[in-house]
């Protein structure tokens, strides 16, 4: 296992100045975020010319891209330009020898049948390409249940998670969440609390036991990256570093 930090931590900066503050935290692995609604990389340009943000991230400090976290907003997955820029968001990822292909998922609600049927045909692409497609655990998304990202797993060939603990905190039970590890290819991480407004608090201050999740990781052979994902709050922004530090160093001591 080994450490990385998501952009979408300095989401408010410009890509070269995250880039950079994540290469001053003495980050050497970075989850590149590729967000339709963010104000770096946006998937509708990468899918069109992935050459030219290949060449705008080789411009930046010497990081390694441990994964994509692409988030392609709502978009009609039946559009051949969207299954070309799928395809082409492959052949980044390659490009940067990136294996695994984390993706936001449909909104609780829709039915878990259609979201297999879509996810299936991205799964089949990526594992064409030798790559991994990693459904992200979100409350608000089908995979906010357990027991639903547990059934996409074993419906969809090559599906894995991206696995999120914050969006379990308060709303399933730990024996619920084991379950998922087997399937689990990237971890996102932040400290997060039980009450409503408490979803990113200071390290240390929630109810995310580093510890045990690192040792259920090892149990399962894990070798990817813990990616460290505090949100980008401008509210404290030199709190905010600080706490992305401090969380780092956290758990480069449980590795």
């Amino acid at each position: 296992m080994f450490v990385a930090c998501s952009t979408l931590c300095f989401a408010s900066d410009p890509l070269e100045a995250a880039l950079r503050h994540i290469a001053e935290l003495e980050f050497d692995k970075v989850e590149l975020a590729v967000v339709e609604d963010g104000g770096h990389l946006r998937p509708s340009e990468v899918g069109d010319d992935p050459e030219a943000a290949y060449a705008r991230l080789r411009r930046g400090p010497a990081l390694s891209v441990s994964a994509l976290h692409l988030d392609f907003g709502p978009v009609d997955w039946s559009d051949p330009v969207q299954k070309k820029r799928f395809d082409n968001h492959c052949r980044f990822a390659k490009a940067l020898n990136v294996a695994v292909l984390t993706m936001a998922v449909a909104p609780s609600g829709t039915p878990l049948e259609a979201e297999a049927a879509r996810l299936s045909a991205l799964s089949a692409t990526a594992m064409r390409e030798g790559l991994v497609l990693a459904a992200l655990t979100q409350r608000q998304a089908v995979t906010g249940d357990p027991a639903a990202a547990l059934k996409l797993c074993q419906d969809v060939p090559g599906l894995a998670l991206t696995l999120d603990p914050s969006h379990f905190v308060g709303s399933a039970k730990d024996a619920e969440v084991e379950r998922l590890y087997p399937f689990v290819q990237n971890v996102h991480l932040r400290d997060t609390g039980k009450g409503p407004d408490e979803f990113q608090v200071r390290i240390g201050q929630g109810r995310i036991d580093y510890a045990r999740i690192v040792n259920l990781l090892n149990r399962g052979g894990y070798k990817r990256a813990l990616t460290v994902a505090v949100h980008d709050r401008q509210d404290d922004p030199d709190a905010h570093e600080v706490e992305v530090r401090k969380l780092k160093l956290l758990l480069e001591t449980l590795l």
